[in-house]
């Protein structure tokens, strides 16, 4: 996680006129603010994304997306090098203003962003530059069983466990102390492009008195943060022909609290179940969270697909003056 920025200037041609024009949308009700800067003229700083995140004085956010061309940004000349189809980045900012690598429920809620922009290809896959690399987004039927209007599936990229063989064979590379459980918790650590630490409960009834309104406390202290999610395994059954694994979370985020949904940490709690299980365990995963229902499938021995809904509710215009004076 990047320190945030303090500056708080706004050089956007709408903004300087007192109004910015946003979109309001979500992914399993883990919610997002959009802004369309393609020319890179938004200078988006941290009391900006604060002030517009915040559920009381501002539109509401677990985070902030900007969308501006992969030219304007300097993680854009590499990316372009790579995967030249990558012509728009998707500039992720979490509620508390800090830059986050990428955000996996952001990636299709910023799709279809793109999409009602015109701005999806005519044919074939959209792709999508973020800090953890070019994302290739493709629509997805909506599986059997869900009620959602449609769906979006990535593959959101390497996906490794930090701790090793070791942490494989143990089941776990660290402890967790939660609010509301009495005693800390083993758990495994996950990389999915940003950090995370999963730790699996008993049953449902404890998965409740879990409090993650306060931060848990990871040992050993991880130098960048990590998100913490807690999990019950719910076992297996098969879904449209395939053999899958359910299960519930709930997640705290750095840098947000807890929120309803977290993309990356759906496919890190289901990768960290998955190694739990052992070698007979199924590829695809539903991830139950308090906002939905998301589908992790992996992809080969590192990578991981991430695929659920996306939807945007409002357009409005802020008036930016008030907004960070409130």
């Amino acid at each position: 996680m990047t320190a945030p920025s303090t500056t708080s200037s706004i050089t956007s041609t709408a903004a300087a006129a007192g109004v910015l024009h946003v979109t309001k949308g979500h992914g399993t009700q883990n919610d997002f603010v959009l802004v369309d800067d393609r020319a890179g003229t938004l200078e988006l700083g941290a009391p900006l994304v604060r002030a517009l995140a915040d559920r009381r004085a501002g539109v509401g956010a677990d985070g902030v997306i900007r969308l501006v061309a992969t030219q304007h940004v300097p993680e854009g000349a590499p990316l372009l090098v790579d995967e030249p189809a990558a012509q728009w980045f998707m500039d992720y900012r979490n509620a508390d203003g800090s830059i986050a690598e990428m955000c996996g429920n952001g990636v299709r809620v910023f799709a279809l962003y793109l999409d009602r922009l015109g701005l999806w290809p005519a044919e074939g896959d959209l792709v999508v530059g973020t800090r953890a690399g070019a994302m290739r987004v493709r629509r997805e039927p909506v599986p059997d069983g869900v009620d959602d209007a449609q769906w979006f599936a990535f593959d959101i990229g390497r996906w490794h466990l930090p701790g090793g063989a070791a942490a494989v064979e143990a089941g776990f590379d660290a402890e967790v102390e939660v609010a509301g459980l009495a005693v800390d918790r083993p758990a495994l650590s996950v990389d999915v492009g940003n950090p995370h630490s999963v730790l699996a409960l008993r049953d449902e009834a404890e998965l409740a008195l879990a409090d993650l309104a306060r931060a848990p406390r990871v040992t050993p202290t991880p130098p960048h943060g990590t998100n913490v999610e807690i999990v019950v395994p719910l076992g297996e059954s098969v879904v449209d022909g395939r053999p899958t694994g359910r299960l519930r979370m709930r997640v705290h985020e750095r840098g947000v609290g807890e929120t309803r949904s977290c993309g990356t940490g759906a496919v890190a709690a289901a990768m960290a179940v998955r190694s739990w299980a052992g070698a007979t365990a199924p590829d695809d995963w539903f991830v139950e969270v308090p906002g939905g229902t998301v589908r992790v499938r992996a992809l080969g021995a590192d990578h991981a697909e991430l695929a659920g809904p996306a939807v945007l509710v409002a357009e409005l215009d802020v008036d930016v003056a008030a907004l960070l004076t409130a």
